[in-house]
């Protein structure tokens, strides 16, 4: 079964534009396909309990990132740095890629 393409992908700097956390920005850490959801650094955070393990030899509380849903994220365009919306079209080498609809540039 082929993978639904989303509009962010892992390493994307994006703009969380609804939820507890609207109007933030952080770094895509990870991207769950099959949930539709993403992880980003600094965002959603929760506590977590944990027993002591090699990592964490103390155990305890822990923060850590929880996924937030990708409709409630924006990937902010490199140029401007504001929060666009992301397009697909061919390049000249007839690859595609992702393009921002607000300044028409690439998305690396």
């Amino acid at each position: 079964m082929q993978r639904k393409k989303l509009h962010i992908k892992k390493g994307d700097t994006v703009y969380v534009n609804a939820g507890e956390y609207k109007g933030q920005q952080g770094k895509v850490l990870e991207v769950i396909y099959d949930k539709k959801k993403a992880i980003v650094e600094g965002v959603n955070m929760v506590s977590k309990h944990t027993k002591p393990n090699a990592n964490n030899p103390q155990g305890g509380i822990v923060k850590m990132e929880a996924p937030i849903h990708i409709s409630n994220l924006m990937v902010v365009d490199p140029s401007t740095g504001e929060p666009t919306r992301i397009g697909r079209r061919r390049n000249d080498k007839n690859k595609l890629v992702r393009y921002s609809k607000k300044s028409g540039e690439e998305i690396k």
